[in-house]
C-alpha cells in the first residue's frame, strides 16, 4: 500500500492533469474526466479537478478525424497532483524506442516530482521515452507487449494484468483497461465507497476479476466446449464457503483437468489463484465498510483465521488488516453496518 497522494493545502479537490497528445483516441482520452469527474464524497463534493491540456497549449487532431481544443497548456502538468498520459497514434517513433518531440519532452520535465504519473494504453510509452518506466513494472497493451519490450527493454512489462500500481508511476492495458485503473486510483485515495459511487455513475463494474489473458487472441472455442463463467459468478456468491477444486470443477459439470484448463485460459490465473484474489478483495471491502473484527472478517471472507488474513495480506498488499482499516475504513458512518451486520 503506498501513502495517498494529496494536493496542496487549501488547493481543495486533488488536480489531474491529461496530456492530449497528436492522435490521441477520443475514448481514452475522455476516461479520465469520466471517472474522476464522477467521483464525489458524502456530501456531493467533487473529489478531484480534471484539466485537458496540450504539450504547447494548441489544438491537437485525434485519430478519429476531429481536432481537441484543450483548456490549458503545460502549465496544467507543472500544477497537477496527477497528470494521465493517454496513448497517441501518432508518435510511430516511440514504438522503435525514438526520443519524444522536443514540445513533448519538455512539457514532461515540467512536472513537478512527486506528481502521481498515470498512462493508459501505449500512452506507458511516453513515459517509457522519458526514463520515468526504467527498471519499474509496467503494462501496455498485450498486442504491443512484444514491441514495448524491445524498445525498452528496462521497463519490466507483464501484458498479462489489466494495471500495474507501482505507488507513483501507474499503467494500465488498452481501452477500457483505462477505466479499471482510474476506479483503483479512486478506490485507493478516497475507499471503496467512493469508487463503488463512481462507478455506478458510469455504469461500469467497480472491479473486474482476471487479467488481460482473458482478451488475448485465442481459437474460438467450439460451440460445445463449456465456460468458467458460470462457475465462477455462483463462487463470488459463496466466498466464505469451503470452495475446493472439486467442488468447482462439479459445478462447472467438467473433470479436474478440464476444469483447471479451461479456468486459466479464460481468466488468466488458476482457480487457487482467482479464489485468493476475490476473497482478499472481499475482505478489503469488509474492512473499509465494516468495524466487524478482524477474525469475523478473515471468516466471511473464506480466508480461514486472522492470522491467515494477515498473512495473506501482508504478502499481496505489504500491509495489517489494522493498518488497512485505518487508512481507507469508510469516515460516513452510514457505510459502516455494524459488528451485528
Amino acid at each position: 500500500m503506498t501513502e495517498t497522494i494529496e494536493s496542496p493545502a487549501g488547493s481543495g479537490a486533488h488536480r489531474v492533469a491529461v496530456l492530449a497528445l497528436p492522435g490521441v483516441p477520443p475514448f481514452e482520452l475522455g476516461i479520465p474526466s469520466r471517472v474522476f469527474g464522477s467521483a464525489e464524497g458524502p456530501e456531493g463534493n467533487p473529489l478531484y479537478e480534471v484539466t485537458v491540456c496540450t504539450a504547447d497549449g494548441a489544438p491537437v487532431p485525434t485519430d478519429a478525424g476531429f481536432v481537441v481544443q484543450p483548456a490549458a497548456g503545460p502549465g496544467a502538468l507543472a500544477a497537477a497532483d496527477t497528470v494521465v498520459l493517454p496513448p497517441t497514434h501518432a508518435m510511430p517513433e516511440l514504438g522503435r524506442g525514438g526520443p519524444l518531440p522536443p514540445e513533448v519532452a519538455a512539457a514532461i520535465d515540467g512536472i513537478r516530482p512527486g506528481t502521481r504519473l498515470v498512462s493508459i494504453c501505449s500512452g506507458s510509452y511516453v513515459l517509457a521515452a522519458a526514463g520515468l518506466l526504467d527498471g519499474r513494472p509496467a503494462t501496455t497493451h498485450w498486442n504491443l507487449a512484444l514491441e514495448f519490450r524491445r524498445a525498452y527493454p528496462r521497463v519490466k512489462v507483464d501484458e498479462d494484468v489489466l494495471f500495474v500500481d507501482d505507488g507513483d508511476v501507474l499503467t494500465s492495458a488498452g481501452g477500457a483497461a483505462g477505466v479499471d485503473l482510474c476506479l483503483h486510483i479512486v478506490r485507493r485515495d478516497h475507499g471503496a465507497a467512493a469508487a463503488n459511487r463512481a462507478a455506478r455513475m458510469c455504469v461500469v463494474p467497480p472491479w473486474r476479476d482476471g487479467g488481460q489473458a482473458q482478451f488475448i487472441d485465442r481459437p474460438v472455442p467450439e460451440p460445445t466446449v463449456a465456460s468458467t463463467t458460470a462457475t465462477r459468478a455462483w463462487a463470488l456468491e459463496r466466498l466464505g464457503e469451503p470452495l475446493t477444486l472439486a467442488r468447482l470443477a462439479e459445478h462447472a459439470r467438467m473433470s479436474l483437468r478440464s476444469f483447471t484448463r479451461r479456468f486459466r485460459d479464460e481468466v488468466g490465473m488458476t482457480p487457487v489463484q482467482w479464489l485468493t484474489a476475490q476473497r482478499l478483495e472481499l475482505a478489503k471491502q469488509l474492512l473499509e465498510t465494516t468495524d466487524l473484527p478482524v477474525d469475523l472478517v478473515a471468516h466471511r471472507a473464506g480466508i480461514g483465521s486472522g492470522n491467515s488474513l494477515r498473512a495473506h495480506m501482508r504478502t499481496a498488499f505489504g500491509v495489517s488488516p489494522a493498518a488497512y482499516r485505518r487508512a481507507f475504513g469508510a469516515s460516513d458512518p452510514l457505510a459502516r453496518p455494524s459488528r451485528t451486520a
